[in-house]
């Protein structure tokens, strides 16, 4: 997740009020639903915010970059068959999913259009900070994120055509090239730093990448309360949007897994490219809606993208939770079938030792 998109271009709210007047400075007013125009004291806390947010973000992808080898990263890159996995997810499945979702729940065309404008989004950064905690590969996570967020600039515009043409003219919506060049640089610097260190200090990465690994996990359930928080008279939407929000992230973790299982990548690889794809760049759809549509189109399907990701970041920690359980119970298991092979070794050596007579208290 980019968190400098997050507070900067949402320049209206969705206010639903008990009474069926509207504010004095309500810019569109329809019965009881009202948009407001931002004010001086948001202004300011976005300003503040996304400063702060933005320079951990940084610090956080230079932690992760901390854990790339640089012989690894370009394996990947000069034999791109998990890459190309992750292409096949993110522009593939994802805007697939959307139209059927779309279709299935016979949303507003508006709304439908939100909804595929996520699905054809790049990888949120936040795949990788999860996938460090998954014990995923980390090499092909950040080659996934940045090679999603470079080609983004063209298969947004052609997933856009293809799928949103029975709803709207895909001409109508921009795409923000200079948002998506800024999440690009925003991801390669402060990772190219990590790797750097990784190579020249390989001992310091370790201490770097332990605390970025905690810092990024309090970061993204950070941004997650200070969006609701922000915007909490926005969160009066269509159900079925909410449905909607629910479904698609974890259809997109999940199909994520089958394909790359499917295509014989190992298993963390599998849990890597999952996570890359259902974990999507949420503000560059809100930015893109933001440019796109008017404050009565907004009205009707502003807080999509907030849905979304919340809804991913909650399965990603219920994945995340699976996997630890999993890992220390297997663990546990390992342990107890060292120490039945220890004793059984342990009982052999006595019975070489007595002649090959075993005791019946050995037994």
């Amino acid at each position: 997740m980019q968190p400098y998109l997050l507070f900067q271009q949402l320049k209206a709210r969705s206010l639903r009020e008990n009474s069926t007047v509207c504010p004095p400075n309500a810019t569109i007013c329809n019965g009881t639903s009202c948009v407001l125009p931002e004010d001086n004291f948001n202004k300011i806390l976005n300003t503040i915010l996304s400063t702060v947010l933005t320079i951990m973000l940084a610090m956080v992808m230079f932690s992760m970059g901390c854990n790339v080898e640089l012989k690894k990263f370009w394996g990947h890159v000069k034999r791109p068959w998990g890459i190309f996995v992750g292409f096949l997810c993110q522009f593939g499945i994802m805007p697939l999913t959307g139209f059927v979702l779309s279709v299935a729940f016979n949303v507003l065309p508006i709304q439908a259009v939100a909804v595929l404008i996520m699905g054809c989004c790049p990888g949120g950064t936040a795949s990788n900070i999860l996938a460090y905690w998954v014990d995923g590969d980390m090499d092909l996570s950040v080659s996934m994120t940045t090679c999603s967020t470079l080609l983004a600039m063209g298969m947004m515009p052609l997933c856009l055509f293809v799928y949103t043409k029975m709803w709207t003219d895909a001409d109508s919506i921009v795409l923000p090239y200079d948002s998506i060049g800024i999440s690009l640089v925003a991801l390669v610097i402060p990772v190219s730093f990590g790797m750097y260190v990784n190579h020249r200090w390989p001992q310091k990465a370790k201490i770097i990448l332990k605390v970025g690994s905690i810092v990024g996990a309090v970061l993204i359930v950070l941004i997650a309360v200070v969006a609701g928080i922000l915007y909490k008279g926005s969160w009066i939407i269509s159900p079925k949007l909410w449905i909607i929000g629910t479904i698609f992230p974890a259809a997109g973790y999940s199909l994520g897994f089958l394909l790359a299982r499917i295509a014989g990548l190992s298993w963390n690889r599998c849990r890597t490219v999952a996570l890359e794809t259902g974990m999507q760049n949420t503000q560059l759809c809100t930015t893109i809606v933001q440019l796109s549509f008017s404050p009565e189109q907004l009205e009707l399907m502003f807080t999509f993208p907030l849905i979304y990701s919340i809804f991913q970041l909650l399965f990603a920690l219920i994945l995340l939770a699976g996997y630890r359980i999993y890992k220390r119970h297997r663990g546990k298991m390992k342990t107890d079938d060292k120490k039945t092979e220890e004793d059984a070794k342990s009982k052999s050596a006595s019975s070489h030792a007595n002649g090959g007579f075993i005791s019946n208290e050995t037994k």
